[in-house]
């Protein structure tokens, strides 16, 4: 069990890398609060899970810091205090610069980045006092290498990179650790939606390329995001702070296999 005795709250956690995680955590033994904007929808997915008792479900809106506090203060009611923190609730939009709207930057930007701000400085004070934590972001391979018509997700992407190390570098004294994970294209819901709002009537070509973009030829599954997230919010990476981990099929590597003509 390498996360037994360790509480995890985990945002946007009703459906794809989220739900893989709530599953993963509770395998390993964690207590797990699950949190997401549809509680009911959350509670429902929960529930069929191994070990589900450990889940304690609540509504969160990471773009709210009195809510944010709020839930802090309740759990704290019940003698539930959390150790371990996964920021992984997302906005995307697709788009060019010229494509991008102010609003559609401030979207991406109020889940992306003042979502995580909000989350972390709401519960990073109480992991301090306690001794300490760890704190896990959900980046992205758009963070470290440029992705066509992913202009403010990228962007947002590359803040969370470099806010994770800003974490981990000012509170690694107080027993802080940060890192954060670096996906390429991950099979979720989220990837099935954008395709369906971006690209109707194009959804299985969009979906072939998004599979052969990784050179091992699909795409990543929630459940081995989730395999790193364990790992790295275990006592098992005690040594490791400030990283960006990518996961990515291939990607970085180099230069992908030729093909015969």
């Amino acid at each position: 069990m390498r996360l037994k005795n360790k509480t995890c709250l985990i945002t946007g956690a009703s459906g794809g890398i989220g739900l893989a995680m709530v599953e993963a955590f509770l395998a390993e033994g964690a207590t797990v609060v699950a949190t997401d904007l549809d509680a009911d929808v959350l509670r429902e997915r929960c529930a069929p899970l191994a070990g589900s008792e450990r889940v304690l479900s609540r509504r969160l809106d990471v773009t709210n810091p009195d809510g944010i506090a709020t839930l802090e203060a309740e759990l704290a009611a019940e003698g539930v205090f959390v150790n371990v923190l996964v920021n992984n609730a997302a906005a995307i939009t697709i788009g060019k610069l010229l494509d991008t709207t102010v609003e559609d930057l401030r979207l991406v930007f109020g889940v992306n980045v003042e979502g995580l701000f909000n989350v972390t400085k709401g519960f990073l004070p109480g992991m301090i006092a306690r001794g300490g934590g760890t704190v896990l972001n959900m980046a992205s391979l758009a963070s470290v290498r440029a992705m066509h018509e992913r202009f403010a997700y990228s962007a947002s992407k590359a803040a969370i990179a470099m806010m994770t190390r800003s974490i981990a570098v000012d509170y690694v004294g107080q027993g802080i650790r940060a890192n954060c994970i670096c996906p390429a294209r991950v099979h979720t819901p989220f990837i099935e939606n954008y395709l369906t709002k971006y690209y109707p009537g194009e959804e299985e070509q969009r979906l072939e390329a998004l599979s052969r973009y990784q050179p091992i030829g699909r795409m990543i599954q929630p459940a081995e995001v989730a395999s790193m997230a364990v790992y790295l919010c275990s006592d098992e990476s005690a040594m490791v702070t400030g990283g960006s981990f990518v996961i990515d099929g291939g990607v970085m590597a180099g230069d992908q296999p030729l093909h015969a003509a």
